[in-house]
């Protein structure tokens, strides 16, 4: 996943906030009791939901209730945790249980009150499972840009895993999270920075969580898009401890200069971030979605074991005069938050889509040339992960869907019981 930046400032009130250090208190069982069966039997509906989004972006756990999501969704991925020492940790304290929620932003319309033991992010999730009891909530740790501590923790699996479970059932918040994601970009290979751990490395960490928290925790990790970097890792050893892989099938091509995609590739010539099929004039034929799962599903991972990866954002070039792809352009388009990025509920009404091509959608506006997933071409790829037997779907992240969550419920109607079969892909 693709770690955005946050507003610091708003972190230097952690200290005004901090209270007296709690009292140990028994370990609570980290097993969490089972959950009642959701609507979406047909496969799992996950999102990330990020810490740092309820600063600049204002979307608070609250809207994950106000817009549908939490309704469609099977399990709500919380990002991020930090790796820090090789053992887990909060990233940020004051978004996660320490900053005061007033009613207009809380789930059930009530302020914390004062002296409560958890407020934050955690306290309004805890207000969410209990209106939804079937949502699973999982904590991620790492990210794209906190993976380093990674490779310190495979040296010693097994003290980062019991790291994670104190910190599960710290006694704030025990029983709030159902498991544990690792998003570790990349083990055994380079991302922000490079890990040497081996192709086992990986495995040890889930090996270890799955000791350490138990059979019935959800273990997750997440899988690079990029063909080249899958054998890097023994991934279908992994998948055998894990409940499921989410293949991080988008961010194929970047805009050359916001640090996304294969900056080999980054030729300053508009491209889809997220194709699912090739198409003619593909800068690099594997850079897609079916080519990953396809090399996934070679390697022997099965395929209810895989989740296939939707971003809820585009990314695009200015300087740009033709409509088609491939066109020559001058550079990263301007965003919001970061260059060549913009969230979908951004650009479906700024830069509507003109065209489609290798199964996701294009757009060009004035100078601008953007590619994006829409309410369409998220059906579509549904329909093709349906006909891999795939295990379901994820999504990076909700807070670039609209109020009405229009990109989720796309994917979660394509997994409901009612949906209709999709015949096998060839």
């Amino acid at each position: 996943m693709r770690l955005r930046s946050a507003p610091i400032v708003v972190l230097l009130l952690t200290l005004a906030a901090c209270g007296a250090p709690q009292k140990p208190a028994p370990r609570p069982d980290p097993d969490p009791a089972p959950r009642p069966t959701t609507a979406h039997a047909a496969g799992r509906v996950v999102a990330y939901f990020t810490d740092w989004g309820v600063y600049g972006r204002d979307y608070q756990v609250k809207n994950v209730e106000t817009s549908g999501s939490a309704a469609a969704l099977t399990d709500l991925v919380y990002a991020f945790g930090q790796v820090k020492g090789g053992r887990c940790a909060p990233s940020d304290s004051w978004a996660d249980f320490q900053r005061p929620i007033a009613a207009a932003d809380s789930v059930d319309g009530r302020a914390d009150p004062g002296g409560a033991v958890l407020r934050g992010n955690f306290g309004q999730l805890r207000k969410l499972k209990a209106k939804h009891p079937a949502l699973r909530l999982i904590w991620s740790f790492g990210g794209w840009g906190g993976s380093d501590g990674f490779s310190e923790a495979a040296r010693d699996p097994a003290a980062f895993a019991a790291s994670c479970r104190a910190l599960l059932t710290d006694r704030r918040w025990a029983g709030l999270f159902d498991g544990v994601d690792i998003d570790w970009e990349y083990p055994n290979a380079c991302g922000m920075t490079c890990d040497t751990s081996g192709r086992k490395g990986l495995v040890k960490v889930l090996d270890a969580l799955r000791a350490a928290l138990g059979p019935k925790a959800l273990i997750t990790a997440a899988v690079p898009g990029d063909v080249d970097k899958l054998a890097s890792t023994d991934y279908a050893a992994a998948a055998r401890t894990a409940n499921w892989l989410s293949t991080m099938t988008y961010d194929y091509f970047g805009t050359g200069a916001d640090g996304a995609g294969d900056d080999t590739q980054d030729l300053h010539r508009t491209a889809p971030h997220s194709p699912l099929t090739a198409y003619p004039g593909i800068p690099l034929a594997s850079a897609t979605t079916s080519a990953t799962v396809d090399e996934l599903l070679e390697l022997g991972i099965p395929a209810d074991k895989l989740l296939l990866g939707v971003g809820f954002y585009g990314r695009g070039w200015t300087g740009v005069s033709s409509a088609k792809v491939g066109g020559p352009a001058g550079g990263p388009a301007t965003g919001r938050y970061e260059k060549g990025l913009e969230d979908y509920e951004i650009l479906a009404r700024r830069c509507p889509p003109t065209g489609t091509v290798g199964g996701t959608a294009y757009a060009h506006c004035g100078t601008q040339w953007w590619s994006y997933d829409t309410p369409e071409t998220i059906k579509t790829k549904m329909a093709y992960a349906k006909s891999k037997a795939l295990g379901g779907a994820f999504a990076w992240e909700l807070s670039g869907d609209t109020p009405g969550a229009v990109l989720l419920k796309a994917m979660a109607a394509a997994w409901s019981p009612a949906a209709p079969p999709s015949p096998p892909a060839p």
